[in-house]
């Protein structure tokens, strides 16, 4: 994917090691992309390397390993790949973890680890990006949110608010970099089969006596239904692609089985009415 003065489009993908990521930055070097595939561990880099071979995009792709939440280290590799391709043209903030459990009886270093990774660790490479791409007058940031930034789920209060800030800070942003030619989107998954939803449910917060624990049953069986039946994550990946190519993508983009649908139930029926649903469908797990 060249752009005008025939430079090849330099990319930045976060959380790549699995699920949306790897998938996103296979997809874009797929499409021409110069794939810089940052994860939290580099050891972790085969599963990428193996799918980029197996489609033949191998050679564009190159791994960094960065933890978001390290600032310094968000520095380094923004200013490194400024560096050797001298712009970064789209930015996929994908990067983030899942804590789980009811907000009594999660602990506040967990609140903290989910802000600081799922939120914080978004911004802070999203501003080191922004002086370049407003320098060179344009660019694409996506920013992987979810449905669950738009919809609280009994359970998971923390990965819910972390991604209700993404939100916020997404369309702020979006005014604020529309007169320097970059567009901002988020997209808005529902359940895919990633490995996100068994991580978060392998470490919810739970008491021994919990007296949250038959609507926690009732949550963890819905979650591991939903998971079940999700469709592939590789819908993502693709759409991030069209995105990337669209002259002038929208603002957000909701996607997954009945996800628009519940943004719409939510969106038009009174609260009321929201709230039993809500309970019917998990009294029925």
């Amino acid at each position: 994917m060249e752009l005008e003065n025939g430079r090849e489009r330099v990319a930045l993908v976060t959380g790549t090691s699995s699920g949306f990521g790897l998938l996103t930055a296979v997809e874009l070097a797929g499409l021409g992309c110069r794939v810089v595939a940052t994860m939290r561990k580099a050891a972790d880099k085969n599963a990428l390397l193996e799918m980029a071979k197996r489609a033949g995009v191998e050679s564009n792709i190159d791994v960094a390993q960065l933890d978001v939440t390290d600032e310094s280290a968000v520095e380094t590799v923004v200013a490194e790949t400024l560096a050797r391709y001298g712009a970064i043209d789209v930015l996929v903030n994908n990067a983030g973890i899942s804590v789980g459990g009811f907000v009594e009886e999660v602990p506040m270093e967990q609140w903290r680890r989910q802000m600081e990774t799922n939120f914080f660790g978004l911004v802070a490479v999203t501003k080191a990006v922004l002086p370049a791409m407003r320098r060179q007058g344009g660019g694409t940031i996506v920013n992987i949110g979810s449905v669950s930034g738009k919809i609280g789920f009994p359970g998971y209060g923390p990965y819910a608010a972390s991604k209700f800030a993404v939100e916020g800070f997404s369309e702020s942003l979006r005014h604020e970099m529309s007169p320097f030619g970059v567009k901002v989107v988020v997209v808005e998954p529902g359940a895919f089969r990633t490995p996100i939803w068994q991580k978060g449910l392998a470490s919810i917060s739970a008491s021994p006596d919990s007296p949250y624990d038959a609507m926690l049953r009732s949550v963890t069986a819905y979650s591991r239904r939903a998971g079940e039946t999700a469709p592939d994550p590789l819908h993502v990946a693709k759409l991030v692609g069209k995105i990337v190519r669209a002259s002038s993508p929208r603002l957000r983009y909701a996607l997954g089985k009945g996800s628009r649908l519940t943004l719409w139930t939510k969106a038009l029926l009174p609260w009321a009415w929201f709230e039993r649903l809500i309970r019917f469908a998990l009294s029925r797990s």
